[in-house]
Parts: C-alpha cells; sequence; structure tokens
C-alpha cells in the first residue's frame, strides 16, 4: 500500500500527519533528528498507525506516493534530494494547506514585521466584523483548521521563504512582501535564490488579484515588473501618487487623484519606524478589501503588538527590559536598536546564519553601554564589534542566557534599557525563538522579584 511521507516532526509535520490520518491515507513521518523518549503526541500517532522514522532512518522510498515537507527542513537533505531523483511528489506544508483550503488568503512575507504586520492585519478584518482565521508560520498550523473554517472567513497568513519555495499552485488573493533584506543565505545560498523565494508569492496571481509592495526597497519597486496582479505600493518616505504613504504626519491612501486619511501616525500603538511600515502594509491590505477608514485607524490605536516583538517585560529601577527575541537577523535588531533612544546593554547571538553583522554593530556603537553575547555567533559578533569601534571593556561573552541576565542586572544603571535582540535564529540553544523569550523574561521577573523581596508572579 502507498503512504505519503511527512519529513519534519515538529508542530506542522505533526498537524499534516493527523490530517492524513483523517482522510484515511497511510503515513510515515520522518525526522533527522532521534525524538527519543518520543513526545506524547508522536506516540500518538504512532498508535493511530503512523510509521515511525528517526534518527536518520530513510523510509522506504518504493512505498511513497507523495512527500509532504516541513518548512524547517532544507530541500538539500540527501534524503530530499532521493525523493527529487526518483520523481516522487514533493509538497510544502503551506502548499498541502492552500490545496485543501475553500477560503481567500492574505500571504504576508518579508524578511521582518510578517508576524506583526499578519496579526495586525487579522485585527482589521475582525474590527470591521468580519471573518478571519490567523495562522501559517504564525501560531496554528493550516491544515489543522483549512476544511473547518466558515465560508465567508479570509486566511490571514504568515508566509516564510521555507514555505514559498516548495509552492506549486498557492495563489493568494492579496500577497504582501514588506522588505528583503539579507537572511537565512545558509538555506538558500544566495540573495538571488532568496529573492526568488519571497516573488513566488505573486507567480501566480492574475489581474484580479492584489500585490502589495514597499515602495522604500528597491528590490521590491523593481521586483513589481514581474507581478502579474495590481500592485498597490506603500511608502514611509515618499508621497506616492497611488497607494499607500505618509503625508504630513499622516497616513493617507491616495487612489485617482483622491487623498484619505487614516490617521496621524503619532497615534498608533506600537512605535518605531519599522512599525509605521507595518501600519502602512496593513492599511494597503485593508483598503484593498474595502475596509473603512474609521475602522482601520480603530485597529491601529488600539492593536498593542506581538509577543517577543519589542515586547516590554519589566521596569526595574528605571532600567527597561524588551524582549524582542523575534529579531533573528541583523536588520530586525536595527530596527529594534532604532526604536528606542536609551543607551543599550544589548542581548546578542545565537545560530549561525552566515549573516554579516556589520550595520547593525554601527547601529549599536553610538548606544551601546555593553554588548552581551551567547551562542554560536558570539566569537564573530564580538569581533565584528571591535572592527568598527565598540571598545573591548563593553564586549562580554557567556555560556548561558541565565548568566547574562545576571551581568546584565549589575552593570545596567538608571536610563538605560536592557534589549534582548539577537540578530540570530535560536536554534542553537533553544528549540525556537519563543522558547528564547520565555526564558529571558521568566529571569527578568526572577531579578524583579529578588529586588522587591518576593518571588515575581
Amino acid at each position: 500500500m502507498k503512504h505519503t511521507l511527512v519529513i519534519g516532526a515538529g508542530k506542522s509535520g505533526q498537524a499534516a500527519a493527523r490530517f492524513l490520518l483523517q482522510k484515511k491515507i497511510p503515513v510515515m513521518l520522518y525526522d533527522g533528528k532521534m525524538q527519543e523518549p518520543f513526545a506524547d503526541s508522536i506516540l500518538d500517532l504512532q498508535k493511530r498507525g503512523v510509521l515511525l522514522y528517526m534518527g536518520g532512518q530513510n523510509p522506504p522510498l518504493q512505498m511513497l506516493e507523495q512527500v509532504i515537507i516541513s518548512p524547517g527542513v532544507p530541500l538539500q537533505i540527501p534524503l530530499v534530494q532521493e525523493i527529487i531523483r526518483n520523481k516522487i511528489p514533493l509538497l510544502g506544508e503551506l502548499e498541502f494547506a492552500y490545496q485543501h483550503a475553500h477560503n481567500p488568503f492574505i500571504a504576508i512575507t518579508g524578511t521582518n514585521g510578517k508576524t506583526t504586520t499578519t496579526a495586525l492585519v487579522g485585527q482589521m478584518i475582525k474590527d470591521a466584523g468580519l471573518s478571519s482565521f490567523v495562522g501559517g508560520n504564525i501560531g496554528t498550523p493550516l491544515i489543522d483548521v483549512v476544511e473547518s473554517l466558515p465560508q465567508d472567513a479570509t486566511i490571514v497568513a504568515e508566509v516564510s521563504s521555507f514555505q514559498l519555495e516548495t509552492t506549486q499552485n498557492f495563489k493568494p488573493r492579496i500577497g504582501v512582501i514588506l522588505n528583503i533584506t539579507p537572511d537565512h543565505l545558509d538555506r538558500h545560498g544566495n540573495m538571488e535564490n532568496y529573492i526568488a523565494a519571497k516573488a513566488s508569492i505573486f507567480a501566480r496571481q492574475n489581474k484580479n488579484d492584489d500585490t502589495i509592495l514597499n515602495y522604500d526597497d528597491p528590490i521590491l519597486r523593481k521586483l513589481a515588473a514581474s507581478s502579474p496582479g495590481r500592485v498597490v505600493f506603500f511608502s514611509r518616505k515618499e508621497i506616492l501618487p497611488q497607494g499607500v504613504f505618509v503625508e504630513d504626519g499622516k497616513i493617507v491612501v491616495g487612489e485617482n487623484g483622491q487623498k484619505t486619511p487614516i490617521l496621524p501616525i503619532s497615534d498608533i500603538y506600537i512605535k518605531g519606524a519599522h512599525n509605521i511600515e507595518n501600519a502602512l502594509a496593513a492599511v494597503a491590505c485593508g483598503y484593498c478589501l474595502g475596509l473603512k477608514p474609521q475602522s482601520m485607524a480603530h485597529s491601529l490605536v488600539t492593536f498593542t503588538g506581538m509577543p517577543h516583538r519589542l515586547e516590554f517585560v519589566a521596569n526595574i529601577n528605571d532600567v527597561l527590559y524588551v524582549n524582542d527575541s523575534k529579531g533573528t537577523n541583523p536588520d530586525s535588531t536595527i530596527k529594534a536598536i532604532e526604536a528606542y533612544p536609551h543607551p543599550l546593554l544589548l542581548i546578542a547571538g545565537g545560530y549561525n546564519k552566515n549573516s554579516n553583522y556589520t550595520a547593525m554593530l554601527e547601529t549599536l556603537r553610538p548606544k551601546c553601554q555593553y554588548l552581551l553575547l551567547l551562542g554560536e555567533t558570539a566569537e564573530a559578533i564580538a569581533e565584528t564589534a571591535l572592527q568598527v569601534g565598540i571598545p573591548k571593556e563593553k564586549i562580554m561573552q557567556f555560556e548561558s542566557l541565565q548568566e547574562v541576565v545576571a551581568k546584565a542586572f549589575v552593570l545596567a544603571q538608571k536610563g538605560d534599557m536592557v534589549l534582548l535582540s539577537p540578530a540570530c535564529a535560536s536554534w542553537d540553544m533553544f528549540a525556537n525563538f519563543e522558547q528564547r523569550g520565555n526564558l529571558f523574561k521568566s529571569l527578568v521577573k526572577e531579578k524583579m522579584g529578588d529586588r522587591n523581596g518576593e518571588k515575581a508572579e
């Protein structure tokens, strides 16, 4: 009997396996890591008949009808290359969900800002009294819900380059690219491949679909010509003849010579120049959906942001502690550094994605009280910091986040900010950026409890 192989035993892989079982399709589940002791959820799948191939034990290819690959699994691994050579159909997790969906998609990608913008667009649709589901690379795997959503719901999906590179028919009603800066080059090999993966978000659109692009990003301005859909630009820096932009301190929608003000940018709850761009992109989505200006303005005033993205943790003796664990590349950390005027104790470092840290550290230098480093990239970041002129005595390396927070608590002075914005992925020391951010928050709250003479809740 032919089976469907699911590669990757994480959250999305397990969701795909559950879905296939519901369809009474025989399933194999592969993961290159040894999953023993197995999580209860994987044991449950095994009890329901899923054949497990763990720790690099390859499944028999002759038994496979198709393969569903989780986004975190590189296409370059030997098993996937063998599957491609044997011409076994290979679907990405996003493509698999799309093929079973009955609702229109708004798909949002970009190097930075995806999670915030996706959640904000979902909030705008909800505040307008319409039905939506927010998921994808954020929160619930799409395959868990695509067949059970109301017919009038819009799926608002955060999608990554990893998901997009394995799409075949995926065609969102609205496709958004917020920005493109170097990231995941360890996976994609070079910028050209990374850009191509992002651009596939609009590759199969038609004239009835919308492509929303950041006019201020020269890569995206150039890509606009290759979109088959209607291109709607947004810009923080330019007043556009058509699109969404900032004029006289307000977000404005321009169309056919008419300008519709939405709200002053000073009224947006989430702060920072990058969040103005996220707001502009969300308004562009709302404009394409026909949402009312007053409703969109209400969402922008009341939306408080996402966990792990410039998330306030505590103010201890006039020292701010901010969790930006979602800052997983240098450009994201630059935005975090620029968002605050405070002298900074920056906690950085993690999994090596072959990034360049020069621009990030040059941005940090005028504000740098201390640079506190850990993880695989600690040494490389320290060397670059010295090259850009950050004094050696301000650069420290640690073995654990516990040690970093303890030292930061001693070093920080009134008026400083302790900012966790690693500029790196978390995979060298943590399962994901959420685990890293949650540990940081718990460590800070422990310190707050120590200072108050009681255990923090």
